[in-house]
């Protein structure tokens, strides 16, 4: 409950409620603008609230949400209740257009389903239609016989089809007949040349000047307001128009029984029809609501249970709609009320917002309570009362013999009659309107009672014994409403924790007040009270001051973390750019690797070639000196970090091992093979043992595998060391570095990205594995691009007689892009 009967307009929620019906463009939408009511049921205030905020957000959403029909069907539905009766054609095409929107309506939240799941992705708005029915037969038999200019088509009954037609005949003959009589009287000079035939009374009429009326054979059927001019049908189209006249009853006839039918296809459906508009002025008035809470800026707090305040930028929607008109801005307000500080007692200079502070928290609780977004931020917590009782104005009455004084105790013997723990108490200027000791004294017993019902209230008071009283008894807090004592003019800003002073010197020497005076006035209170009314002054001037303080501070340390936040940001860039040259650096490194290996394989083959002839080994050995050397210049014009270097010296260690290999590589002698000599097949793998040769081809055991090969293919090496230990159970060389490589061996290999010779030479190198662990099967990944590595590949696999087969991968594994090895 609310008190009293007054309450909405003494604390300006009239105005909100008159915002928010002409918002509204149906009467049902204003009709339930008019029926807005507080409740103190959460779940109702819960359900009222979601369906604003999911309103809110279709409305700043681009969802093509249906317009709803404004029109009021419902009195038309009434009309047609009584057997016989009908509607009108021009109130059929509104109730067509209603029914319309009831299948847009049902359609799109039909439609709004969640991202992720199948659940509504508007609840509350789909729980509030989801009794809304859409009528399909009743749209389809409107739209039989009514057009969309709210006229009867002609093809809504043979007999009307016919009429018209007739009508239409009819109506042309009597246009020809007129014109021949008006062309005549023009001929003849009774009428003037630029007269024309006119309708009056439902009659086609030609306009004669008085004095020739008889000149014309005719009924004169009206006359100008001079009587200058008389109106006269002429005889020849008087039965034409008699006839037309009974086409004109017969449609109407006509017409009436197409309603009539109409209505009788709409009568069983009318309490649901109603139904549904009832909910299309539901969803008007939440729609209302949604653009008054975007207007005003307004937001769904956390809704608790119990009471309690903790509000933040709350403001009052009136005063904030005021102040915008003329370019100015509300001063919002925070409060934080509970159960161990439940009643705010605030005082604080005359003018200084007081009123206003206690008119916003009873605007806003009351908005929140009526289904209204509050005006404050979306942080604030909100509890739920069952009754504000407010004491705000002046209630002085002759009619009623009230006096201010006595309105405020009536007031307040209510409120210790109802007071309870789940009630709000809001009084302004409490005890006064009377003597101010005993008016102080009764407030003081007053709000201690009230205090015993536990309930929750804010209290504005001049008086010194309440602001004692506050900071003595448990419940209470003290509040002030803060005064910028240098400009001489209050902030509006409230402060709970201390009271406030009344500024009343200060006030007194703004307003010019004459100084002997005022000075009188401190010698008849006294230096004590002048003095308090100075500490308080000084409390909230100094609260002023550390609350700029805070200000400041926050504001330096929102610096510091941006700053640090750019800081952090620049160190990952750096961090990632490092990364980054280090990588080139890496890739650098590898290339040039690569490119040394690939010279020295190329020396290599070209040397065995040579059969050692000496000029064409010097000569291969200087370019490959050459080469080096240019590497090296290269390498210490680059001036890279050391960690290049490192990676540099890495690649150059390599390619003296490489170099090495080209001088082991280097036949000092040459002597046909034999058997027992121990070969590598093509210059690369690992070493195998000749058994036997038979002409130009030599058996050859690599490890347990024993193989044919030509032998031009055959390269002389030196025997391979013998482990520390031995396999009894295989009779085969082993150490930790091939068991380890052969646990590391992989079926596949990824030759992608590299160049033609650095494929080879990994595929032959992955071969030779592939061989000595009896892999049976493995996969080249070589890629489709131009088929130059795969071909170059597969040559190589031709001539190799350890590969018992290759082909494409199957095309759901890869197809031409890999190539499937089968090893004999």
């Amino acid at each position: 409950m609310v008190y009293p009967s007054d309450f909405e307009s003494k604390i300006g929620f009239d105005t909100i409620r008159h915002t928010l019906s002409s918002l509204c463009i149906s009467r049902l939408g204003k009709q339930l603008v008019d029926e807005l009511a507080f409740s103190s049921d959460r779940d109702l205030i819960l359900h009222r609230l979601g369906c604003v905020v999911e309103m809110v957000d279709i409305r700043r959403s681009a969802l093509p949400f249906p317009g709803l029909c404004p029109h009021d069907v419902i009195p038309y539905l009434n009309e047609i209740r009584a057997l016989h009766s009908f509607m009108s054609a021009s109130r059929l095409l509104h109730l067509l257009q209603m029914l319309s929107s009831f299948a847009e309506i049902r359609a799109f939240f039909d439609d709004a389903r969640a991202e992720e799941s199948d659940l509504p992705q508007f609840p509350h708005l789909s729980d509030t239609v989801a009794s809304l029915a859409d009528f399909p037969l009743l749209v389809s038999a409107i739209s039989r016989v009514i057009d969309k200019f709210g006229e009867v088509k002609d093809n809504a009954s043979p007999a009307l089809y016919d009429i018209r037609r007739s009508m239409q005949r009819m109506q042309g003959s009597m246009q020809r007949a007129v014109h021949r009589v008006l062309d005549a009287a023009i001929a003849s000079g009774i009428v003037d040349k630029d007269a024309s035939p006119v309708v009056r009374d439902g009659r086609l009429v030609i306009p004669v000047a008085a004095g020739l009326k008889r000149q014309i054979n005719g009924i004169v059927h009206d006359e100008s307001a001079t009587g200058k001019t008389v109106y006269i049908e002429p005889a020849e189209v008087v039965e034409a128009a008699n006839r037309l006249r009974e086409l004109q009853l017969e449609e109407k006839r006509e017409i009436t029984n197409i309603l009539i039918g109409v209505a009788d296809v709409l009568r069983p459906h009318v309490d649901d029809i109603a139904h549904g508009c009832q909910l299309i002025g539901q969803l008007d008035f939440i729609s209302a609501k949604a653009a008054l809470a975007i207007d005003l800026d307004a937001h769904l707090p956390h809704v608790e249970k119990e009471p309690l305040f903790e509000w933040y930028h709350a403001v009052h929607p009136a005063l904030f709609l005021s102040l915008r008109q003329q370019g100015r801005k509300v001063v919002p307000l925070d409060i934080t009320l509970d159960h161990d500080r439940r009643i705010l007692i605030i005082s604080g200079p005359n003018a200084g917002g007081k009123s206003v502070c206690l008119k916003t928290i009873a605007v806003v609780q009351y908005m929140l309570q009526c289904g209204l977004l509050p005006t404050l931020y979306d942080n604030s917590h909100v509890g739920i009362f069952d009754k504000i009782l407010i004491d705000i104005g002046d209630e002085q009455s002759i009619e009623n013999d009230l006096s201010t004084y006595s309105s405020h105790l009536r007031n307040m013997k209510f409120f210790l009659a109802n007071a309870s723990k789940r009630s709000l108490i809001l009084a302004d200027e409490m005890g006064s309107g009377t003597e101010p000791q005993i008016g102080g004294a009764m407030a003081q017993a007053i709000l201690s009672k009230l205090g015993e019902s536990e309930c929750f209230g804010v209290v504005t008071t001049h008086y010194q014994n309440l602001k004692s009283f506050a900071e003595a008894a448990p419940g209470f807090v003290n509040g002030a409403m803060l005064y910028d004592r240098a400009h001489l003019e209050p902030t509006f800003q409230l402060a709970i924790g201390t009271p406030g002073s009344s500024f009343a010197i200060d006030i007194a020497h703004k307003m010019g007040l004459p100084l002997e005076v005022i000075e009188e006035a401190k010698n008849i209170v006294g230096s004590d009270y002048v003095n308090l009314d100075k500490y308080l002054s000084d409390i909230a001037r100094d609260r002023k001051y550390w609350a700029n303080k805070r200000l400041n501070i926050r504001e330096k340390e929102n610096k510091l973390d941006n700053l640090l936040s750019k800081y952090e940001e620049v160190a990952g860039d750096l961090k990632s750019q490092r990364k980054e040259i280090l990588s080139d650096a890496r890739r650098e490194a590898q290339e040039i690797l690569a490119g040394a290996n690939a010279r020295i394989e190329r020396t290599i083959l070209e040397i065995r070639k040579a059969q050692a002839e000496k000029e064409r080994t010097k000569q291969l050995r200087q370019e490959l000196r050459e080469f080096t050397e240019v590497n090296q210049r290269q390498e210490a014009s680059d001036g890279e970090t050391e960690r290049i270097k490192t990676l540099k010296h890495k690649s150059r260690k390599a390619k003296q091992n490489q170099q090495n290999r080209v001088v082991e590589a280097t036949p000092k002698q040459v002597r046909p093979l034999a058997v027992g000599d121990y070969v590598q097949l093509d210059g690369a793998g690992s070493p195998g043992q000749i058994i036997s040769i038979t002409g130009k081809k030599a058996e050859v055991a690599f490890g347990a595998l024993r193989t044919i090969v030509a032998l031009s293919r055959l390269n002389p090496t030196k025997a391979p060391k013998p482990s520390a230990t031995a396999s009894a159970s295989l009779g085969v060389v082993s150490s930790d570095d091939s068991r380890q490589r052969q646990l590391n061996f992989k079926t596949e290999i990824d030759v992608r990205g590299m160049r033609a010779d650095e494929a080879i030479q990994a595929v032959t190198y992955f071969l030779d594995d592939a061989i000595q662990f009896n892999a049976g099967r493995v996969r080249i990944l070589h890629g489709t691009g131009h088929g130059i590595l795969k071909t170059l590949i597969r040559q190589q696999l031709k001539a190799n007689p350890a590969i018992a087969g290759f082909a494409d991968e199957d095309i759901r594994f890869g197809g031409a892009g890999i190539t499937v090895v089968d090893l004999a």
